[in-house]
């Protein structure tokens, strides 16, 4: 591919996918994000969670370029994102939002299949890897040719992984893409997820506010208040060193998430 950055940041030893450097963002006057300073490695899961209007969905915004930083930075494998190059990174990150996003009028194969066709990617190519994808999650192939409304929740939520699979991204950035679910479909969705997480060896950040699913994805944690990382690490971290009463405070708000996840 033309257009794909060939080179990659080292840190401490490992590959540095992701880098945010003091990212500030101000929606409406006010500061979403406070100079968010985040690394993350190349194969990993980086989890995102902490209380509604914390920066958890516009941190993501941010990152595929939706929203622009007023402060700091976006790079991946060390080129800074900007207007002039987050179209050619985008074809690298792939995005699943947590009401799905298809669209009602396409069938599910086109939806699929729609930035591979704005790319004028060869017709059997993107066939094959529409097969390829059907496997991994599970989708099948009679639905293809249904319409979004024609699906179960859970089937629509294959179908966007699917679409945001499509060019095969190195990150994957997920914003409570299980959510809506209700708690059945959930709980067997979060099982495949973690599969293909595992098998695909994808860097993938992904932001829940279930802390129980945050333990049970995350090589790594990240807590956030008011636009501010509050603690970052492996979960461990987080349950036995927690920094200050607010980490205290809420995990024990999701006692009953963490039972269920000591059982898995």
């Amino acid at each position: 591919m033309a257009n794909r950055f060939c080179f990659r940041m080292k840190h401490a030893g490992q590959t540095v996918m992701l880098n945010l450097d003091h990212l500030t963002i101000f929606l409406q006057g006010k500061r979403v994000l406070d100079h968010i300073s985040l690394k993350l490695e190349a194969g990993g899961t980086t989890v995102l969670i902490g209380p509604s209007g914390c920066g958890k969905s516009t941190l993501l915004r941010a990152v595929i370029g939706l929203i622009l930083p007023d402060d700091g930075c976006v790079e991946l494998d060390g080129i800074e994102l900007c207007p002039e190059n987050i179209f050619h990174a985008r074809a690298r990150m792939g995005y699943v939002i947590q009401a799905g996003g298809l669209f009602p009028h396409l069938t599910v194969l086109h939806n699929i299949t729609i930035a591979a066709r704005s790319l004028h990617q060869d017709r059997n190519a993107i066939l094959k890897r529409v097969e390829e994808l059907r496997r991994l999650v599970q989708l099948p192939a009679d639905l293809l040719e249904r319409y979004p409304a024609q699906l179960s929740g859970g089937q629509q939520q294959r179908v966007c992984l699917m679409r945001a699979l499509m060019l095969d991204p190195d990150l994957l950035l997920l914003d409570e893409p299980l959510a809506a679910l209700d708690p059945m479909i959930r709980a067997d969705m979060q099982s495949d997820l973690r599969n293909i997480f595992r098998s695909l060896g994808k860097t993938v950040l992904m932001v829940t506010h279930d802390m129980g699913e945050a333990l049970y994805f995350g090589d790594r944690i990240v807590l956030m208040r008011d636009g501010c990382i509050v603690q970052s690490g492996k979960p461990d971290d987080l349950l036995k060193q927690p920094v200050d009463s607010f980490v205290t405070r809420f995990i024990q708000a999701q006692r009953n998430p963490l039972e269920r996840h000591s059982k898995i």
